[in-house]
């Protein structure tokens, strides 16, 4: 599959990108190279095969107990903060 200029434009809006036409033209490449990739990926017969849920299919559930383990002190916890009260990390107001 070709991949044109115009592609690599609409594909440049979408991301709200700007790029200089030399490096449109290395996307180019870059992007048929992937093309190709998949194209190879089509020769293999994956006729009966499960898809995979997780890559980490056990069939078990990976949750730990919740165990009571050693907590920083808040003093520690403030010892690297730029501001604070002594009790909290004082930020800047992100909300009106």
């Amino acid at each position: 599959m070709h991949i044109s200029k115009e592609t690599i434009d609409v594909i440049a809006q979408l991301s709200r990108l700007e790029f200089p036409d030399a490096e449109k033209a290395a996307f180019i490449t870059h992007f048929e190279n992937i093309i190709e990739y998949f194209n190879q990926l089509e020769q293999f017969d994956v006729e009966g095969v499960e898809p995979l849920k997780s890559i980490a299919d056990t069939g078990e559930n990976a949750f730990r107990e919740d165990a009571i383990r050693d907590t920083v002190s808040t003093a520690d916890a403030l010892s690297n903060a730029p501001k604070h009260n002594g009790v909290f990390f004082k930020v800047p107001k992100v909300l009106g």
